[in-house]
């Protein structure tokens, strides 16, 4: 199976930076879009950011010219550089890849586990 692991998130003062990774493992065929979502409390889960293996970028508009999103094929992980952060960036990060497992004709969608990014005022 494939497993997507996050590091990176914490609490940080607005304006400041912070920079979360998640790396896919397991038994890997192929990795397709990879991206970052966050859920705010009491909020539904939304588009932060999307990658695809050939390097072509989605950004939510709250984030355009603050966070960017890169990613190394030959690891398999993403990563969100956040900058210029805002209160209303807290929320809990989830990982995000399209992937499809060795043996499988089929992609399927995977998850990370969360992390929580905090920005105080």
């Amino acid at each position: 199976q494939v497993q997507l692991v996050q590091s990176g998130g914490g609490l940080v003062q607005a304006g400041g930076s912070l920079r979360l990774s998640c790396a896919a493992s397991g038994s890997i065929s192929i990795v397709n879009v990879m991206g970052w979502y966050r859920q705010a409390p009491g909020k539904s889960r939304e588009l932060v950011a999307t990658i695809a293996t050939g390097g072509s970028t989605i950004y939510a508009d709250s984030v355009k010219g603050r966070f960017t999103i890169s990613r190394d094929n030959a690891l398999n992980t993403v990563y969100l550089q956040m900058n210029s952060l805002r209160p209303e960036d807290t929320a809990v990060y989830y990982c995000n890849a399209d992937a499809i497992p060795l043996g499988s004709p089929l992609g399927y969608d995977y998850w990370g586990q969360g992390t929580q990014v905090t920005v105080s005022s």
